[in-house]
């Protein structure tokens, strides 16, 4: 047995989803080279899925992506499976020199979150580091490729555009070259030289805030569409974000109106109080968190909040009735404790408590004529 030399690039798959699946193509005398199903077991599919920097194998089978049209490997790889590149695999003479059709190998690997930002405090901002043969290794690239670096790095953990992008301290890890249009860093070209690494600051910084909705006297209702205040009810909307970043202020925003309020935040959170509920307050309101980090002004929105304001649940003739009820009670109450009972003041506080009993049902009159409107109002004098 003898090891195979191969070029830089020498294993790739082709014809499948993408980077990590396909049909397995080595590179020989500067051509490709289909493998032979009986040429290649789990232990050389694990070492392909790790040079490409994908993760393990999850199929292994000839024919899966098709036959090559170039010609076939000719020999048989024996990895132990732990090897860096495939280059490093012992390779042997195949026994049969023939490797019938239908028998291409094809292998699919996971596909890996193999790319992370650390000592940002955010998922989106910090320095570059990818997940390569059991290790997360630093990033490197030159300044010429900096950019298009970062951009595939913002796209790949879904952090948006880049802010801004600087070259680190030169380490142990790996370079990579981007033309900044790659899905994914795995797409780019590397090699081991040591390089700058790179510190990235994606316009995605802070994470989503969130609102909320709280009440102290009970207002408050679960609808169909939504929380529900009722009328007069004091409400509290509530905005907060994770320990992220310290400082920065809620910006409480009307869905369809150019009011707003703006508080700082305080442990992370601000609390927007409402006195009295009305039909004005009724809308979609959302947090968004602003906060001023890395030399640059960042925000975050939250989702929205659909408030519905409602009438009271008990209809206005109950009301009206437990407040008579309770002046009567008041009434009665007052006349035994303050008045001696003779007969003269008997007779005063007779016509004491009939007073208040009148003038309780004035003001129950009063309060139905202004809530029946002028039209029955009227209606309801013709009557008299």
């Amino acid at each position: 047995m003898f090891n195979q030399v191969f070029s830089p690039e020498s294993v790739r798959l082709v014809d499948g989803a993408g980077l990590c699946s396909g049909r397995v193509e080595v590179k020989s005398n500067q051509s490709w080279a289909s493998v032979c199903e009986a040429d290649f077991d789990r232990q050389d599919a694990e070492v392909v899925c790790g040079e490409l920097g994908c993760g393990a194998p999850a199929a292994l089978q000839g024919g899966l992506y098709g036959e090559g049209e170039g010609q076939t490997w000719d020999k048989e790889f024996q990895c132990k499976g732990k090897e860096s590149l495939l280059l490093d695999c012992d390779t042997s003479d195949r026994e049969n020199n023939t490797c019938l059709p239908g028998n291409a190998v094809g292998l699919t690997c996971s596909e890996p979150d193999d790319v992370r930002l650390v000592g940002g405090g955010s998922r989106c901002a910090g320095g570059v580091e990818r997940y390569h043969q059991g290790e997360w290794r630093i990033v490197g690239a030159g300044d010429w490729n900096l950019r298009d670096v970062a951009a595939v790095v913002c796209r790949q953990l879904g952090c948006g555009s880049i802010v801004s992008v600087l070259p680190g301290n030169t380490t142990r890890g790996f370079r990579v070259y981007c033309s900044g249009s790659e899905s994914v860093l795995r797409e780019c070209r590397r090699d081991y030289y040591l390089f700058p690494g790179l510190t990235v600051i994606c316009s995605d910084l802070l994470v989503q805030p969130d609102i909320s909705l709280t009440d102290s006297m009970g207002g408050v209702s679960r609808g169909h569409q939504g929380p529900e205040v009722f009328r007069g009810y004091s409400f509290t909307i509530t905005c907060s974000t994770q320990p992220q970043y310290p400082g920065g202020s809620f910006l409480l925003t009307f869905t369809g109106s150019n009011r707003t309020q703006t508080q700082p935040a305080v442990n992370h959170s601000a609390a927007f109080l409402f006195p009295a509920a009305d039909d004005s307050h009724q809308g979609n309101y959302s947090c968004v968190y602003d906060n001023y980090v890395f030399s640059h002004n960042f925000s975050s929105e939250s989702e929205l909040l659909s408030l519905t304001i409602t009438a009271s649940p008990l209809p206005a003739f109950i009301i009206r009735h437990v407040v008579v009820l309770l002046i009567l009670l008041t009434a009665i109450t007052t006349s035994y404790l303050y008045y001696k009972p003779t007969r003269r003041q008997k007779r005063v506080n007779r016509v004491s408590s009939m007073d208040l009993y009148v003038n309780a049902m004035e003001m129950v009159s009063l309060s139905s004529r202004a809530e029946a409107g002028p039209g029955e109002e009227r209606a309801a004098q013709g009557t008299e």
